[in-house]
Order: structure tokens, then C-alpha cells, then sequence
């Protein structure tokens, strides 16, 4: 059993601790548990740098999508704090040109007053399975999430992931506990490359969530957190929970 101090969660783009809620209290109620601001930098590596100079010692990193992408970089530069990883819906490959370009008018839209449009019309629609793209209720959450972090935010996200750095020799450098999920109808990050990145992880735990898109942990959330909260029990030793409140945001100063 692998000693850690707390569960990390990392957000994905335009994502805020309410896309781990249902997470974030269950697993909440056994260990510390707190989730990272990624809206302060505009690139991968500053985003890692600024989550190291807060977080507990040694944790493991829970990472969705954007946020997987911050995990990969913090193993790189921090391996012996990172306990253990949990990779979802994410991509351990650089942005490709055709969508690097595609994020140029984006920007300028979102500079220019336009970030719900942006969210609405251009990203919504890919984030979630069939079923829940008929969940009104979850619709509105990513918007609001979107909507609360604002165009700056988004600008600096979107900066990030056009020049974010090529994880796949990474892979086989990890040397921890890592579990990697993943929405079965997931049009943004599909199955397959998980299971690439299964292969290349030792050891790595490799499951598909079926029916869910690119946000399993709204969409699935019971699912989601037992596949979590058994991965942990399996592989960490349990860290002495606080007696102040358990669940906190990482203030990233």
C-alpha cells in the first residue's frame, strides 16, 4: 500500500471542483480532498508549476480531459510527489495543427463578447453521450461553469493546449498506481487512444464507461466515483483525515 497525503482533482477546460462533486463528496467523506484553479496560466507547464507549490506533498492527481494533461506534467516535474494517477477522457498527444488553427477564431470570439456562443454552439455539443445531451440541467451546469471562469480564463486555456507539449514518451516513464477512464462514446478523446495509453503505463488499470461522453463524472457519477474510490482503497494507504472540513479549493496564489 502507497502512502499519500490527499486525492488532487484537475478540471478540465472551462471546468471548476463542480465537475467532481459527486466525487468530491464521496470520496470527501474518507480522505482530503481538494481540486486545483487552472485558470491563472496560459501554459501546461505553468499551470503544474503553480499546483506544486500548494498542494500536500505527495497526493494523488485525479485528471479529466485538460486536467489529465496537467497530471502528465506534473509527474514529469515532480514524480516523487505524484502517489498516483487517475486519467480521464484526456490525451497524452500534442494538439494537432488542424485543431490549433481551429482555436485561433475561437479566441477572437471569446475576446470579442462572444465566450457563451463559443460554449454553446462550438463545444457543448461534443462533450456529452446521447443520453445526457438530453439533460437540460447538465447542459446549463457546463455553461455555467464556462460562463463563470470568463473569457480570460478561457483565453489562457486555450493557449495552454495549442502549445502543450507531447506526453506519449511520458507514458512509459510513469511508475505509479494509474488508473485511466474513460466515456465509451467520448468524441473528443476516443477509447482507443486510452487504450494506448493503457499499453504504455505499467501496470495501468483500464476501464470504459458505457453510454458516457467526454464528462463521465456528471454523467455517470455514482459509476464514476466507485471505479475511483475502489482504485484508491486498492493500491493507498489511508492519510489521517483533518478534523477541520475535509473538501477544500486549492487557492493557487
Amino acid at each position: 500500500m502507497t502512502a499519500f497525503d490527499g486525492i488532487l482533482f484537475l478540471p478540465g477546460m472551462m471546468c471548476d471542483a463542480r465537475l467532481f462533486a459527486p466525487q468530491m463528496a464521496r470520496l470527501g467523506r474518507r480522505y482530503p480532498v481538494s481540486c486545483a484553479d487552472l485558470g491563472r496560466d496560459d501554459s501546461i507547464a505553468g499551470m503544474a508549476a503553480r499546483v506544486l507549490r500548494t498542494v500536500p506533498p505527495r497526493f494523488v492527481a485525479v485528471g479529466l480531459s485538460m486536467g489529465g494533461i496537467v497530471a502528465f506534467e506534473l509527474w514529469r516535474q515532480a514524480p516523487a510527489r505524484v502517489a498516483g494517477l487517475v486519467l480521464m477522457d484526456t490525451n497524452a498527444r500534442a494538439e494537432t495543427p488542424s485543431r490549433q488553427a481551429a482555436r485561433a477564431p475561437q479566441i477572437a470570439k471569446a475576446r470579442a463578447g462572444h465566450l457563451r456562443a463559443v460554449i454553446a454552439e462550438e463545444m457543448k455539443p461534443s462533450y456529452l453521450g446521447a443520453a445526457a445531451r438530453r439533460d437540460a440541467a447538465l447542459l446549463n451546469l457546463i455553461v455555467a461553469m464556462a460562463m463563470d471562469l470568463g473569457p480570460a480564463v478561457f483565453v489562457r486555456q486555450s493557449i495552454a493546449l495549442r502549445e502543450r507539449p507531447d506526453s506519449m514518451a511520458t507514458l512509459a516513464t510513469i511508475a505509479c498506481p494509474t488508473l485511466i477512464l474513460c466515456g465509451a462514446d467520448d468524441r473528443l478523446c476516443a477509447p482507443a487512444h486510452h487504450a494506448q495509453m493503457a499499453c504504455r503505463i505499467k501496470g495501468a488499470q483500464f476501464r470504459v464507461l458505457p453510454g458516457c461522453g467526454h464528462l463521465p463524472t456528471l454523467e455517470a457519477p455514482a459509476q464514476t466515483s466507485a471505479l475511483v474510490e475502489a482504485f484508491i482503497q486498492a493500491h493507498f494507504q489511508s492519510p489521517q483525515r483533518p478534523d477541520a472540513q475535509n473538501v477544500q479549493k486549492v487557492n493557487h496564489g
